[in-house]
């Protein structure tokens, strides 16, 4: 079957890749129990978290752990099975990685896929300020990211066709643009 005729077929789904960031972690899961027809990529250390922040996933959601050094699920990618990739949180390694092009998780390898793809990325970057509150498994606590996390999360916003968003607000209304666009009503 052609790659055309099977995305008539099976629609193209959201991708969402988790990272290991307790950052807006729970808030990311309560946004993909929000869209029909996700399949989420979740990296080794998003597996601790979610185990961690003791959460769920909807029914339906189709899971891919990062299980192979490869990280052969990205191949869906190639297949055309995807009109966007969400990395919702991701943490100041994965964006590093992606800036520099490394790809050697699930998730940055999803992401460098996607980039070669031309799938949309939206990414939810958690070092975005000099101080912050981030919600920890027992509570609120002060973060403080360093200088290059903010300079790599900046460089990420160059990116082509990726949108680098910074609060749980500019993420809800990034997949609100984007399932506009989808539908042919773009918002812009």
């Amino acid at each position: 079957m052609s790659k055309a005729s099977d995305t008539k077929a099976h629609p193209p789904r959201w991708s969402w890749a988790l990272t290991g960031s307790g950052h807006f972690f729970t808030e990311s899961i309560e946004l993909i129990q929000q869209l029909d027809a996700v399949d989420l990529f979740v990296s080794r250390a998003a597996d601790e978290v979610l185990r961690m922040y003791k959460q769920t996933l909807p029914a339906g959601t189709r899971l891919f752990k990062e299980t192979t050094a490869s990280s052969a699920p990205v191949g869906r990618f190639y297949e055309g099975l995807y009109h966007t990739l969400i990395v919702s949180p991701a943490s100041a390694n994965t964006v590093a990685k992606c800036v520099y092009g490394i790809s050697d998780t699930l998730v940055t390898n999803c992401f460098a896929q996607a980039g070669k793809c031309r799938v949309h990325c939206i990414v939810f970057a958690c070092d975005t300020a000099p101080e912050m509150i981030t919600t920890a498994p027992k509570g609120p606590v002060p973060v403080y990211p360093r200088r290059i996390d903010l300079e790599n999360t900046a460089r990420l916003k160059e990116f082509d066709d990726t949108t680098v968003v910074e609060s749980v607000e500019e993420l809800r209304a990034a997949i609100a643009a984007r399932q506009l666009a989808l539908a042919g009503r773009d918002p812009g």
